[in-house]
């Protein structure tokens, strides 16, 4: 019997938001700006028809999410770029940045349970 392809196993969309994701956060990586310390590309969500991604990103320093939305949006175009030469893809997404609030969310949650006292049963 044959061997199925792995990448045959997810849809196109989901093997398209993880390609991304990738290539963008090596790009980034090779970006030299102080206003991008320490992003972390949490995950892409690429539209059907290839006219958008949605990159979700997410930075330690919650007070600098401004500039850091601010110089992503002037390396938006150069970003694109490495997606446009790496992905191989027909049409190459317009890029649009946003925030990641899932993980301070959990880590606040995490916090105001640690600060729980503990229950007795």
């Amino acid at each position: 019997m044959a061997r199925r392809s792995r990448s045959r196993d997810y849809p196109r969309t989901a093997r398209l938001n993880e390609l991304f994701r990738e290539i963008i956060a090596e790009a980034l990586e090779r970006i030299d700006d102080d206003r991008l310390p320490l992003v972390t590309v949490t995950s892409v969500d690429v539209d059907a028809d290839l006219k958008r991604a949605i990159v979700y990103i997410a930075s330690l320093d919650e007070t600098a999410d401004e500039q850091t939305l601010e110089a992503l949006g002037e390396a938006r175009i150069r970003l694109q770029g490495a997606v446009a030469r790496e992905a191989r893809v027909k049409r190459t997404p317009e890029l649009v940045f946003r925030i990641d609030d899932v993980l301070r969310t959990a880590q606040r949650i995490d916090e105001l349970l640690r600060d729980q006292p503990p229950q007795e049963q």
